[in-house]
């Protein structure tokens, strides 16, 4: 589907999602580096974990929200919502007052404010999107998030130490612009309520929470997925830290040090370009080599790819610890990217045979527990990295990606011997 043929709304998202991604990847994978600085290690590590508490109950109430109030109204009100917090968490870092605490506050608002967001808008696309150009138009705005992570940290790695005030607000204007471009020219696409949603309508949020709950524990009965969901989580802690632990890592571990050295050429860079650079690395391999490498992994059993890609990652995380220069973080992260590559295109696949037909929207919805409750753990790496230092916390990480491959293993002996059984 032609990108001329979209409906108007997505035209729209499309240009404004693009220039709100680029600014938030400008300087959102170097606030775990402000956060450790203001609060140190260990505070920082428990305050990320209560923010995505917070984004992971938001993330339970969006969907719910896009189908009570509509789409559109609840894009607006995230994206308004979202720039005046970074405008907020601007000012907190300003040459006239500074002040950490608001900006955690601030941070953690705009993570609400974004797990809003993308249900609304995920859900926007189905609704104006035949089923048969779907994907098409995911895999269009997934490759414009990639464009923007593969330029944003190497803009954010130049101008994020000393014009933090400048980016943040930046972005919060961007935010706001593209809440009053979607408010102005889009249109609501909401289905119209039956009356089993009009019943909902009357729900209170904290019983949409335990409603959603109540669903996720009825898919978790069905134990090969629930071993599927618990390797995804045990390997997420590998991926998860590419925005946690990794800036941190790179900006102590690397000062000021040579890219290129030929004669009386040369370039240096600090840490935090460092993760600039290797963060654009990991955005530009996704972006190329996405189609190529589903392809490839599609002449192999699934088993085996997911068991392979878990090893790949626990080598990757390995490697980081082991070479921490340059050029070590460079085939580290290559190394990172194709184990995010190889199950990049078959994991939604795979989701698909486990649910049954009736229950494959809520299976895919529980599938995402994978990295809600990854992302809410992962934070812990930060404390950890304190307590037993960086070497021995990749080791962890290594030998926990180590342990997903086993429960892999075993996720797909139980979903053969099942097939056998129905066969």
């Amino acid at each position: 589907m032609r990108i001329r043929d979209w409906d108007r709304n997505l035209k729209i998202r499309l240009i404004g999602e693009s220039m709100m991604n680029l600014t938030f990847w400008m300087f959102f994978p170097f606030l775990t580096i402000y956060f450790t600085e203001s609060f140190g290690k260990n505070t920082a590590g428990w305050l990320l974990i209560i923010s995505q508490v917070f984004s992971v109950i938001a993330n339970l109430l969006g969907g719910y929200y896009a189908d009570r109030f509509g789409r559109k109204k609840m894009m607006v009100l995230s994206a308004i919502g979202q720039g005046i917090a970074f405008l907020i968490f601007g000012v907190s870092n300003s040459p006239w007052f500074d002040s950490a605490a608001i900006s955690f506050i601030c941070f953690t608002v705009a993570s609400v404010f974004g797990s809003f967001y993308y249900p609304a808008s995920q859900a926007m696309v189905a609704d104006v999107v035949k089923e048969k150009d779907r994907s098409d138009v995911f895999a269009i705005f997934y490759t414009s998030t990639n464009i923007s992570v593969v330029i944003g940290p190497i803009i954010g790695g130049i101008f994020f130490t000393n014009y933090s005030f400048q980016l943040l607000v930046i972005a919060g204007a961007v935010c706001i612009f593209l809440g009053l471009l979607l408010l102005k020219y889009t249109r609501e696409t909401s289905p119209s309520y039956t009356s089993v949603s009009d019943k909902n309508k009357e729900k209170n949020w904290y019983r949409v929470i335990l409603s959603q709950l109540h669903s996720y524990s009825i898919i978790i009965k069905d134990r090969i997925f629930l071993l599927f969901i618990i390797a995804g989580i045990l390997v997420s802690q590998t991926f998860m830290q590419l925005d946690l632990l990794l800036p941190v890592f790179t900006k102590e571990a690397v000062h000021h040090a040579a890219l290129f050295n030929i004669g009386s050429f040369h370039i240096s860079i600090t840490g935090e370009q460092t993760f600039g650079l290797i963060l654009s690395e990991n955005g530009l391999l996704v972006a190329l080599l996405t189609v190529f490498v589903t392809r490839w992994m599609t002449i192999y059993r699934e088993k085996y790819v997911f068991i392979l890609s878990s090893f790949t990652y626990a080598i990757s995380i390995y490697l980081f610890g082991q070479f921490p220069f340059i050029w070590g973080f460079i085939i580290a992260m290559a190394l990172f990217s194709f184990a995010e590559l190889m199950v990049a295109g078959i994991q939604q696949t795979f989701i698909s045979k486990l649910a049954p037909e009736e229950m494959r929207g809520q299976y895919f919805a529980a599938a995402s527990l994978r990295y809600t409750i990854g992302r809410t753990i992962a934070p812990i790496s930060i404390p950890l990295a304190s307590w037993i230092g960086y070497y021995n916390t990749f080791i962890v990480l290594g030998l926990l990606a180590v342990l997903s491959a086993g429960i892999y293993s075993v996720v797909f002996k139980k979903f053969e011997m099942q097939k056998d059984k129905v066969a």
